[in-house]
């Protein structure tokens, strides 16, 4: 936004010098991927777009891990901590499985996120099932009031969106739904509306897709 007044909003400057808010939707997360004492193997659930990706790599960093991307006999032969983005999305529980095992075997630390309950998950090998579900489970709440409106200054910022005063802002936070991946959403649609129209955002815009 250009003056950026509508909050006063503090972070922490983490990965890559990008910004990953903290609050209490996610405070329970980011202090347990924070903690280099914590031992056992973790399962991050969190809807989509509500910063696990961002949590793996500071996790990443933090524990000289390297992430799992098909890339089994890296891994295998690193002996290195593993962090595993969207586990439930991956066809091969096998190949997973056998990750999770060696890990174990060498006493080194899992990471895995999920957009998913692992409850809700129809799994092809029971045994890959059982490990996740020993794994300690740690879950990304949709946002509350405040992060939604910590959401949608960071995108206006991030998209170079002008947003004029309280009032234009008030009205688009008034109309969405408060899920990570509606936000996202919303104003992915300002931002293209804004540039098809060649105009600032104002309300009569606005109301052409809200």
């Amino acid at each position: 936004m250009n003056n950026q007044k509508y909050f006063n909003y503090k972070f922490s400057k983490l990965k890559d010098d990008e910004n990953f808010f903290v609050n209490s939707t996610n405070l329970h997360a980011y202090n347990l991927i924070s903690d280099n004492n914590f031992k056992q193997n973790i399962f991050l659930f969190g809807p989509s777009k509500s910063g696990k990706t961002h949590l793996i790599n500071i996790w990443k960093e933090k524990n000289d891990a390297l992430i799992y991307k098909n890339n089994l006999i890296e891994i295998i032969n690193s002996k290195k901590n593993v962090a595993i983005d969207d586990v439930l999305d991956f066809k091969s529980e096998e190949e997973i499985f056998h990750i999770i095992n060696h890990c174990n075997s060498y006493n080194l630390k899992v990471f895995v996120t999920s957009s998913f309950r692992l409850n809700t998950y129809s799994h092809n090998l029971n045994d890959f099932y059982s490990r996740l579900k020993s794994f300690y489970y740690v879950e990304i709440n949709q946002p509350d009031e405040e992060m939604c409106k910590i959401i949608m200054t960071k995108l206006f910022y991030e998209k170079q969106i002008i947003v004029k005063n309280n009032e234009i802002f008030n009205y688009i936070f008034n109309r969405v739904n408060r899920t990570y991946s509606e936000i996202y959403s919303v104003i992915e649609k300002l931002d293209v509306l804004s540039l098809e129209k060649k105009k600032q955002l104002t309300i009569p815009l606005i109301k052409e897709i809200l």
